[in-house]
């Protein structure tokens, strides 16, 4: 017989988890109350990546073979500990805490998207790059990965690849404060059009889908204000269970699989090997892009 409710309690916060043996991944086993407590482990890790960020999570009542819904406005009643933030009409979710980010899995929020930019902060802190495969399995895709890297390397840079928990992969690099959202993007543009020109046979920047074939899409567009991306250590609602996760470029070049990586065995992982991005160390882009204006002036 299935439990009505169970009461969580961390410290003085107390959340009533209904339906705690609802099963959200069905095919890994994986309830609502190990959900919430997987959450838990990962609070660590996850909330420096949502926490100063406009967040839209994707929920499912139903669990992953259900219908889903996105939603940018905080869901309500809230409680009093939910921080918001307003921007464009919308008053967004701060996922800034333990007990906010369990309430959100309590309301069967299996994805959280954080907007590229901070909130308060004009300038970025990171740059993005998104490698999108226009196949759902793609065997090139850490291949395409790593080509990014090697470039980036010729450059004198380092970044951190991730996968997005679902197809593809992003390429992260922490920056130094000082290029805009525009300058970011005139340099993931170069970067892009390169490896098209390097590799046809792999690479587009082709926004159009019906229009890229079996190619892998570079989308340096993707990172820009008002947009978002899936946090590092966000849960997809996949089979599988799996999870955004930042890799070695040894793991890269060793053909790692972006379903390797999931809930069940992500508090393993960094528990050895900790937050790849966190010890990554800022990129200073400033020299590249003044090079990027000399070449392409306005």
């Amino acid at each position: 017989m299935a439990r009505q409710g169970t009461i969580i309690k961390l410290g003085e916060f107390e959340l009533s988890i209904s339906n705690p043996d609802k099963l959200i991944w069905p095919d890994n086993g994986i309830t609502k109350l190990d959900y919430v407590q997987i959450l838990a482990e990962l609070a660590p890790y996850l909330l420096p990546y949502t926490s100063n960020r406009y967040l839209t999570t994707i929920r499912y009542p139903k669990g992953i073979h259900g219908t889903s819904f996105y939603q940018k406005n905080c869901p309500e009643p809230a409680p009093d500990y939910v921080r918001t933030a307003t921007e464009n009409n919308i008053r967004y979710v701060v996922m800034d805490s333990l007990p906010t980010l369990l309430w959100m899995g309590s309301l069967y929020s299996l994805e959280f998207h954080v907007s590229c930019e901070e909130i308060g902060i004009r300038l970025p802190n990171t740059w993005m790059l998104d490698i999108d495969p226009s196949l759902e399995v793609e065997p090139r895709l850490m291949e395409a990965t790593a080509l990014v890297g090697d470039l980036l390397v010729s450059l004198g840079l380092s970044a951190v690849p991730k996968t997005s928990g679902a197809t593809g992969v992003q390429i992260v690099m922490p920056i130094e404060r000082g290029p805009e959202f525009d300058d970011l993007r005139r340099f993931g543009k170069f970067i892009s059009e390169y490896l098209v020109a390097e590799h046809p046979k792999l690479f587009t920047v082709e926004r159009m889908k019906k229009d890229r074939g079996d190619l892998i899409y570079l989308d340096y567009l993707q990172y820009y204000a008002g947009k978002t991306l899936p946090a590092p250590y966000s849960p997809r609602a996949r089979p599988g269970a799996t999870i955004s996760t930042p890799l070695t470029w040894e793991e890269v070049r060793g053909n790692v699989k972006p379903t390797d990586y999931h809930l069940l065995n992500i508090r393993d992982r960094l528990r050895i090997r900790g937050d790849l991005l966190n010890s990554a160390p800022k990129q200073n882009l400033a020299p590249i892009l003044d090079h990027l204006r000399i070449k392409n002036p306005v």
